[in-house]
């Protein structure tokens, strides 16, 4: 998993004027919070942090205070237009820690011939890893795969010393059978019969 080192800066300020200000200058408000201690708001250079959050469950070194602490984003609020960081929140977590994570699902293989359509049901599979050691996806194969077939969470292959942390039986994925579409006219033609009869 990623691992990268970022410096941060304790605010005094809070607010939604202190916040816009501090997003104006192209830096990112957030709150660390994570066992039993005060909650800390710092502010993360935005380019460095848009570069982190790129991979999933990124383990982030930060420096702040005259300390160093290690965190997770816990959740990310962007801009619903731009798309821009508005606010983090970060969970301190320890080497050795187990930590409960969604992960990204992704797929590989082709499904049987046939038309069967594939249908995501978890695009991210909730797991607990040792919170140095959070798998970045998790990848299901499809391969061969017909209609009225389902993966269930159980059936994902997960790395070592990570386990699920959802039902074993939830379904992650399905193969469905298209619906065959009606034809137009008929709707159609019941609806002129409806009208004469009326």
């Amino acid at each position: 998993m990623a691992d990268v080192k970022i410096a941060a800066d304790v605010r005094e300020e809070f607010g939604k004027g202190a916040s816009r200000r501090i997003r104006v200058e192209n830096k990112v408000p957030a709150v660390i919070y994570g066992h039993g201690t005060d909650p800390v708001h710092v502010t993360l250079p935005g380019h460095e942090t848009m570069l982190a959050l790129k991979s999933a469950n990124v383990l982030i070194t930060l420096s702040f205070g005259g300390r160093e602490e290690l965190v997770i984003p816990k959740a990310v609020q962007r801009d619903a237009i731009r798309g821009h960081l508005v606010h983090l929140d970060l969970l301190l977590v320890k080497r050795g820690e187990k930590v409960t994570v969604e992960v990204p699902l992704h797929t590989e293989g082709e499904l049987a011939p046939g038309g069967g359509l594939l249908e995501v049901l978890l695009a991210a599979l909730p797991v607990e890893a040792e919170a140095t050691h959070i798998p970045e996806a998790v990848t299901v194969s499809v391969a061969g795969l017909e209609p009225g077939a389902t993966v269930l969470a159980k059936d994902v292959q997960l790395p070592k010393g990570t386990t699920l942390a959802v039902d074993e039986d939830t379904a992650v994925l399905q193969v469905v059978q298209p619906q065959a579409e009606e034809p137009a006219a008929e709707g159609g033609e019941a609806g002129e019969e409806s009208a004469a009869t009326a």
